[in-house]
């Protein structure tokens, strides 16, 4: 029996993920682009199916196995099997049987063919629920977080906050997006045609329940770009600076990058710290048609090579872990330690304190990541203001809804439907600057 070229697929890039620690959001893209339209949304869906179950789906196969240690691609192809039992009413049982069973002997692994065999069919005739000794174990399993990830977000957020989130983590998310060059109204027939939803929360942000063939021809026409809402509120809250030289310190991929120069006004100077990341934001840029935007690669932890003060608004989207964004990057609760949220806090203060030095007296300074983390967000934050006598926290343009008591903002997804980021804006206190001052961006001023 041949394996469909979904199921295929989806083996692969689970079992790149598990060995390599890469990326869904990196590897999806390569094997779905060899997919038909009917097979990308299978393997779509059993990639981010069973990487959001993980834990739920091993707890089963331990307690089918009495906890028998399985190769890799032993365990991934019953992991495949039992997420489509469970989950995927659509898909023929013998179907999800057969082809895992066939996916151990691809893998070649064939001596475990009659095991994965029989441990399904166990399962297809006496289903078992994983057992928990508390109700932390609990949502640990169910919803197939990390132990110590839920007791971290029990103690910040409380119990019943922090199982919403768990859940809402699970959920597929709705495809968000926003237009290219404001042409929305020229394809008004389209929108009310596709069933799709303005914004809420973000002007000129729009939902969609599904992927159809007008989107798919509007994204290739690079007419409308996909972006999470969360994302565009950073970016809203940036644009609503005002300002006329803006410097994006950590840029890539570029949806924020892109959409803050919209304003083709606007003098943006991008950039970031490996060449793969600069390349992307170039393409990006390309597509979005972002003449405005001057491209550099930098290490932002370095000094950084701009006069001082020579931006009037700099924004900092630094690098995190990127616990809000676990729905749309669900291996994330995998790969991520609780060692990363210190380790990166130190290189999130020393790129903050860096970009500092280029806002201009009385500018903006915006620090943004999307990580849930306290360390990374409010922490990074009270630290610079301690050191940094002259800077002050100030009110962001944004929603009353997002705003925190100590005066940042933050969203949530099981709270406001989108990813979870935070964001907090600084303004320098000092006398104005003096006219004419130039930006220096690798020994050439920019006109």
């Amino acid at each position: 029996m041949k394996v469909s070229p979904a199921r295929a697929a989806a083996f692969d890039v689970l079992l790149r993920i598990e060995r390599e620690a890469a990326f869904s959001s990196v590897l999806l893209p390569i094997y779905e682009g060899k997919l038909t339209v009917k097979d990308k949304g299978l393997c779509h869906e059993l990639t981010l199916g069973v990487l959001r179950r993980k834990l739920y789906l091993d707890a089963i196969i331990d307690q089918l196995s009495s906890n028998r240690k399985l190769d890799a691609e032993v365990e991934i192809a019953l992991q495949i099997g039992l997420f489509q039992l469970i989950f995927l009413d659509r898909v023929p049982p013998h179907s999800a049987i057969n082809e895992s069973v066939e996916l151990v002997s691809r893998a070649k692994k064939t001596s475990a063919k009659s095991f994965v065999n029989a441990l399904l069919r166990k399962f297809q005739r006496e289903p078992v629920e994983p057992k928990y000794s508390d109700e932390t174990e609990r949502i640990s399993i169910f919803t197939s977080h990390p132990r110590w990830l839920v007791e971290r977000w029990i103690r910040q957020f409380g119990i019943e906050e922090a199982a919403a989130l768990c859940e809402a983590n699970n959920r597929t998310p709705p495809l968000v997006f926003r237009f290219i060059n404001n042409d929305e109204k020229n394809t008004e027939h389209i929108l009310s045609s596709e069933s799709v939803q303005k914004s809420e929360f973000v002007p000129g942000g729009f939902r969609a329940a599904a992927m159809s063939k007008s989107l798919t021809d509007l994204a290739k026409g690079n007419r409308i770009y996909f972006q999470d809402e969360g994302s565009q509120l950073v970016a809203q809250a940036v644009i609503a600076e005002g300002g006329k030289r803006i410097l994006d310190v950590c840029a890539a991929p570029g949806g924020k990058t892109t959409m803050i120069a919209r304003d083709r006004e606007t003098f943006v100077v991008a950039g970031d710290v490996r060449p793969s990341r600069v390349a992307r934001l170039a393409e990006n840029c390309a597509k979005h048609n972002a003449s405005n935007v001057s491209i550099i690669q930098y290490d932002a932890e370095a000094a950084l090579v701009f006069k001082d003060e020579s931006f009037d608004v700099v924004f900092v989207d630094a690098p995190c872990t990127g616990t809000g964004t676990i729905r749309h990057n669900p291996e994330i609760r995998y790969s991520v330690a609780e060692k990363d949220f210190n380790e990166l806090s130190g290189k999130q203060l020393h790129i903050l304190k860096n970009a500092s030095e280029l806002t201009a007296p009385g500018g903006s300074l915006i620090y943004s990541t999307c990580s849930l983390e306290t360390e990374e967000n409010e922490a990074v934050c009270g630290k610079f203001l301690a050191e940094n006598s002259d800077f002050e926290i100030a009110e962001l343009n944004i929603s009353e809804r997002f705003r925190t008591s100590e005066g940042y903002a933050r969203t949530f997804l099981h709270r406001d439907g989108m990813d979870g980021f935070f964001t907090a804006k600084f303004r320098k206190i000092a006398e104005a600057r003096p006219s004419g001052r130039a930006i220096l961006v690798q020994g050439k001023i920019p006109h």
